[in-house]
């Protein structure tokens, strides 16, 4: 679980960890939920940036890699599935 409350990541480190340690980002905000194919249908900068980042511009929290998978932003539904709770 990588705390992002605790440990600012910025935008440079956020776009690694998308783009080299994960296969899907998951981000939510509020009821709204995003998912992004990193190794089919990997987007630009801005548009990874855009779900990454809160008004900080810092990685949004809550932020977790659950396998091949980051989870940015809370949504209970979400969890769930990528939990499989």
């Amino acid at each position: 679980m990588l705390d992002a409350k605790k440990v600012r990541v910025g935008p440079a480190e956020a776009l690694a960890l998308a783009r080299k340690k994960v296969d899907r980002v998951i981000a939510a905000r509020g009821k709204k939920v995003v998912e992004l194919n990193m190794k089919k249908d990997a987007p630009d900068d801005a548009t990874l940036l855009a779900v990454l980042l809160g008004p900080s511009g810092n990685l949004r929290a809550p932020a977790a890699v659950v396998g091949k998978t980051l989870v940015v932003g809370f949504n209970p539904e979400t969890y769930r599935q990528v939990l499989r709770v």
